[in-house]
C-alpha cells in the first residue's frame, strides 16, 4: 500500500481545486491564523454579519454542501474511483424540540437514499442532536420524559433503517454522557442486530476503560446471539475531558499518552477481527499505522478486502492519500461529508481547522502531498 501515491490520491480534484486546497491547509498550519480567525468568525456571527463570503474556501474543502442534493454531486464524482459517502447533517449547538424533529427527518431522508445507492452505506447522527445534553448525565433519572422522547426518537430511526437495511452509525460524546448513551445503545443492538449489525456505537480509545468495554460487548453478543457494530475512533475532546475530570476531583479517564492510545487501537481491531463472526468494524482513523494493522490482520484471517463487515473511514477534505489508495485496493472506503447551512456549520468548520492546527505533522504532511501532486 503505498500512501505516498498522490496521483491516485487527489484523482478526484482539479488543479484548481487542488490550489484551493493547498491554500486552506496553508492557513491551518499556521496557528495564530487559526486563532485569528475564529475571533473575528465569533464577532461576524454575534453581528450578523455574512459569513459565506469569507468562509467558503474552507467549506468546500471540508463540508459536501449545503444541502443533499449538493452531497450527493461530491458522491457521484469520489463515487467514480470507489470511494463512497457518509453524508453528516452537521448542525450543531441547537437543542429544542424543533431541532430534534427535523434531525429526525433529515436522518430519514438520508436513509432512502442509502437503501437505494450503492455509495451511501451508512447514515449518521449525534446523540446530542436528539436530545438535551444535560439528560444524558448519570445524575438525571433514567426515568423523565425527555429520555423516554429520546428513546422513542431512537427506535424511529432504527425502525425505519432496519426496514431498509441501511446501518446508523451513532457518533461518541463527551464522558459524562457516553455511559448513558452506551446502555441505551445496548439495548437497540440486541433489538436490531441479529442477523447484521444496524445500530453501531462508537468507542473512543483514548479512554481508559475502552478495551475492557470492548471484551464485554463481544462476549456479550456470543453469548446472546446478536451482532455488535462498531465505530473505532481515537477520540477528540482529550484536553477538555483532562481538565474536567481534574475540576470535578475524578480519575482522568483518558490514556496517559497516545502511545498507548495508539496500542490500544490497534489491540482493538484485533480483538474485532478475531471475532467476525460476532463485529462489524468501522474503523475511523487517519493513522496510516492502524490503516495497515487492519490490512494485515484481513489477510491473516483471509477476510476479502471488500467484505462488507469492515469499513474503513477518513473525513472529507482530509488524509484522502489513505482513502483513495485504499479504495484503489478494493478496500471498502466511505468518507464522512458533513453537510447543512454554512452558518450553521461554522462550528463544525472552527473544530476542523483548531484539529488540523494542534496535529502539526499531519497537516504539514497534507499540505506537502497536495503541493507534490499540483507539481506532477
Amino acid at each position: 500500500m503505498n500512501f505516498k501515491d498522490t496521483k491516485t490520491a487527489y484523482a478526484y480534484k482539479s488543479a484548481k481545486e487542488l490550489k484551493s486546497a493547498l491554500f486552506v491547509y496553508k492557513i491551518i498550519t499556521k496557528p495564530f491564523m487559526v486563532r485569528a480567525g475564529k475571533f473575528f468568525l465569533n464577532i461576524a456571527l454575534a453581528l450578523h454579519i455574512p459569513v459565506k463570503p469569507f468562509t467558503n474556501f474552507m467549506f468546500k474543502q471540508f463540508c459536501g454542501g449545503e444541502n443533499l442534493d449538493e452531497v450527493l454531486k461530491v458522491s457521484d464524482n469520489i463515487g467514480k474511483f470507489n470511494v463512497k459517502t457518509i453524508p453528516d447533517y452537521s448542525i450543531e449547538g441547537v437543542s429544542n424540540t424543533e431541532s430534534f424533529e427535523k434531525l429526525v427527518k433529515e436522518l430519514k431522508k438520508v436513509i432512502d437514499i442509502a437503501g437505494k445507492d450503492k455509495n451511501i452505506p451508512f447514515a449518521v447522527f449525534k446523540p446530542t442532536g436528539l436530545i438535551k445534553a444535560e439528560y444524558l448525565q448519570n445524575s438525571f433519572p433514567l426515568n423523565n420524559q425527555a429520555l423516554d422522547d429520546y428513546k422513542t426518537r431512537l427506535k424511529d430511526i432504527f425502525d425505519y433503517a432496519s426496514k431498509k437495511h441501511v446501518p446508523v452509525l451513532v457518533d461518541a460524546e463527551d464522558f459524562m454522557y457516553q455511559d448513558r448513551i452506551d446502555e441505551i445503545l445496548l439495548d437497540f443492538m440486541k433489538l436490531y442486530n441479529r442477523e447484521k449489525a444496524i445500530v453501531f456505537t462508537t468507542l473512543q480509545i483514548y479512554r481508559k476503560d475502552r478495551l475492557d468495554y470492548l471484551n464485554f460487548l463481544t462476549d456479550m453478543a456470543k453469548r446472546e446471539n446478536f451482532r455488535i457494530g462498531i465505530k473505532f475512533v481515537r477520540g477528540a475532546y482529550m484536553e477538555k475531558e483532562r481538565q474536567r475530570a481534574k475540576d470535578g476531583g475524578y480519575p482522568d479517564p483518558i490514556n496517559e499518552t497516545k502511545e498507548v492510545t495508539d496500542y490500544n487501537y490497534n489491540k482493538a481491531i484485533g480483538i474485532s477481527v478475531e471475532n467476525i463472526k460476532h463485529v462489524e468494524i468501522f474503523c475511523g482513523t487517519h493513522n496510516e499505522d492502524s490503516v495497515l494493522k487492519l490490512t494485515e490482520l484481513m489477510k491473516k484471517y483471509d477476510i476479502r478486502n471488500d467484505d462488507n463487515r469492515i469499513y474503513f473511514s477518513q473525513l472529507y477534505g482530509m488524509r484522502d492519500n489513505i482513502s483513495f489508495n485504499l479504495a484503489a485496493e478494493g478496500y471498502n472506503v466511505a468518507k464522512y461529508v458533513p453537510y447543512g447551512p454554512i452558518k450553521e456549520v461554522m462550528p463544525y468548520l472552527v473544530r476542523r481547522a483548531e484539529e488540523n492546527s494542534s496535529m502539526g505533522s499531519q497537516a504539514k504532511s497534507e499540505k506537502n502531498m497536495i503541493k507534490m501532486e499540483i507539481s506532477r
